[in-house]
């Protein structure tokens, strides 16, 4: 595992920061840093504070991800499904949550809401071309490869 280093800007409402539960663990949970309870209605969706920014290193993107337990007992996940933030990027993060269910959800002080991870990219240089090279696969798309062996 790599490791690098992550600059984070406490803002006043922070109530913790991002933090690893277990040692191989890839994600950091992210917490609600906000003043009082918010429950998401069904299909609701809000964007909830995390009271910090942060500095990604370049080459590098923080990827923010559901939490896979709010995910499957509440319905509770990303609209955008995994989040990127950028090197350039120096506002808060927040995490812009729905509710899939069928039930109301309370979001409280300090719940963890969604996970980090620190991931490396690269930048892509476009080349036109006149055509693709040939591949087995071809434009074979969307389930294209069968469900079975």
């Amino acid at each position: 595992m790599k490791n690098i280093e992550l600059k984070i800007e406490k803002l006043e409402h922070c109530l913790g920061l991002p933090e690893y539960k277990t040692v191989g663990a890839a994600g950091m949970d992210l917490i609600a840093s906000i003043p009082e309870a918010i429950t998401l209605k069904p299909l609701e969706r809000k964007l909830i504070q995390t009271g910090i920014k942060i500095e990604v290193p370049m080459g590098y993107e923080a990827q923010i991800r559901p939490r896979s337990g709010l995910s499957i007992r509440h319905g509770i996940t990303l609209i955008n499904c995994i989040g990127t933030i950028d090197s350039d990027y120096r506002g808060e993060v927040c995490v812009p949550l729905v509710n899939l269910s069928s039930e109301a959800y309370t979001i409280n002080p300090a719940d963890r809401i969604a996970q980090m991870v620190i991931a490396e990219v690269a930048q892509a240089e476009i080349q036109i071309v006149a055509n693709l090279s040939e591949t087995q696969r071809g434009e074979g798309g969307f389930g294209s490869t069968g469900i079975k062996s």
